[in-house]
Parts: structure tokens; C-alpha cells; sequence
């Protein structure tokens, strides 16, 4: 006989407030054996609800073959968090300027206009490496074990790795914060201690890049340029010069409320 479960109607009783609670109510039916209903419970209830944790599971048996779950959701019992951060930022090569001061020529000689292009060759254009703003930043919270019981959890870690916020997190506008990952430890039956890594990069509008503006940027787009020869009449010299500009999203969007500590 297949086990199956349901939510009842009356579920989802909820007390809102300073310690917010949930009670999910299910029908769990198709096994006289405790064990099994109980499992099938857990598997059916989300690890979290309407960002509350599961925190209990109350199975009580209503008939030979069906069972009353009753799963609460609230805050987990945390220890005391910490927050780590560092400015030091990354480092970019960039092949534009974002403005020429000074251009110089023997007497009697004009310099060539590259329009910012940096370290301009007869074939190339070279750039520069600098330091970029990059706001590295870590959380680490306690989670309650049972959080992480079935690995739900740890693939959500997994999956949200590598992507980029879909909506405002920690006070950074949509597409400035990348999530780097998490690292995870607990002794025997002791709370998960979790780890969060985030880099933020900043949105940018109307950058002037040569003769190109780049009308908007988000924080972990990629932008690059295309360089073309062009003739410098003053100087008399042929030139690279920027012809256009292109903005690539490289990373994919995610929620992450996901993350279950808060936004």
C-alpha cells in the first residue's frame, strides 16, 4: 500500500509577532507503522516555510492505516552570529580610460588621439590591471541540525553558489551581490555552523568610455570593447579606437531569500 500525504484544512495556523510560528497539519495514510509514517512526514514538509525553519514533527496515529502530522515552523535556537568584511577590492584589466589628463609629444609633433584606449601597440591594445571596488563580505549563523537532516538544505547552499541576487539583499540593489558560497561544521548533535560568503560589485550608469556611453552596468556584468584602426589626421598616424561597447551577463539570477537568513 503506497503511503501518501495531504494537507489538511486546517492547517497553517500562524502567530506573527517578535518569536513568528507555523503549524503545518497533514494526513499521513497507507502504514500502520510509526516509523515509516513519520518518514514520509518529513519528506512531504518543506524544510522551511515562509522563511521559519522546521523546527518539530508530532505524529498522531487516527486510525489503523492513517496518521495526524502536525510539523511547527518558527526561529531555530541560534548561537551568537558574526559578520566579517574587507574593501581590499579585486583586480581588473581594463583597456579604456575613463579620461585622458595629459597627452605629450616631442617639439613639434602631435601626440596620437587613442581616445582612451590604454597601452595602444601596432596590433593590440594592452590595458592596465587595477584595483576594482569589490566589497567582500561573510555571515556565519547557527542553524538548527535538523535544518540540514535530509540534505534539502546543503543543495539549495550548492545550487544558489555562483549566482547573483534577483532582489535587494543587504542593503545592495538587484545584481551587486554574489554569492560565493558556504562551509558548514557541527559536532554530534550540536547546531550547524554555516559560513556565507558574498561579493558585492557596484551598479554603474552613464559611464563615458572614449566616444561610448554605456548607459547601465550591473555590478557582475561583463563589459569588454571592440577596437578598430582609425586614422589620427592631426598626428598623421594610424590609431586603435574604440568602436563599440558590450554589456554580458555572465552569471545567472537567484533568490536569495532562499538562504533562509533573511534579506
Amino acid at each position: 500500500m503506497a503511503i501518501t500525504v495531504t494537507e489538511k484544512w486546517e492547517s497553517r495556523e500562524t502567530t506573527g509577532g517578535k518569536d513568528p510560528s507555523v503549524d503545518l497539519v497533514f494526513l499521513v495514510q497507507g502504514t500502520d507503522n510509526d516509523i515509516a509514517a513519520g518518514d514520509a512526514l518529513l519528506a512531504f514538509s518543506p524544510l522551511v516555510y515562509n522563511n521559519l525553519a522546521r523546527l518539530t514533527a508530532h505524529l498522531e496515529r487516527t486510525a489503523e492505516y492513517a496518521w495526524q502530522g502536525t510539523v511547527n515552523y518558527g526561529k531555530p535556537e541560534e548561537g551568537e552570529s558574526t559578520w566579517t568584511f574587507d574593501t581590499s577590492g579585486g583586480t581588473q584589466r581594463v583597456t579604456q580610460s575613463l579620461d585622458t589628463v595629459g597627452t605629450y609629444a616631442p617639439s613639434g609633433e602631435t601626440a596620437p588621439n587613442f581616445h582612451g584606449a590604454i597601452g595602444v601597440s601596432k596590433d593590440n591594445v594592452e590595458g592596465v590591471d587595477i584595483t576594482t571596488p569589490i566589497f567582500n563580505f561573510g555571515e556565519t549563523h547557527d542553524l538548527d541540525h535538523t535544518l540540514l537532516a535530509d540534505g534539502t538544505y546543503k543543495l539549495t547552499l550548492f545550487g544558489l553558489t555562483g549566482k547573483v541576487n534577483l532582489y535587494p539583499f543587504r542593503g545592495f540593489a538587484i545584481g551587486e551581490v554574489l554569492f560565493l558560497g558556504a562551509q558548514g561544521s557541527k559536532t554530534g548533535m550540536d547546531n550547524w555552523s554555516i559560513n556565507y560568503r558574498f561579493a558585492a560589485s557596484p551598479n554603474v550608469v552613464n559611464l563615458d568610455l572614449g566616444d561610448i556611453t554605456i548607459t547601465e552596468k550591473r555590478g557582475w556584468d561583463y563589459l569588454w570593447l571592440s577596437y578598430a584602426d582609425a586614422e589620427d589626421t592631426s598626428a598623421k598616424r594610424l590609431i586603435k579606437k574604440p568602436v563599440a561597447a558590450y554589456v554580458e551577463q555572465v552569471y545567472e539570477y537567484a533568490d536569495f531569500s532562499l538562504l533562509g537568513i533573511g534579506v
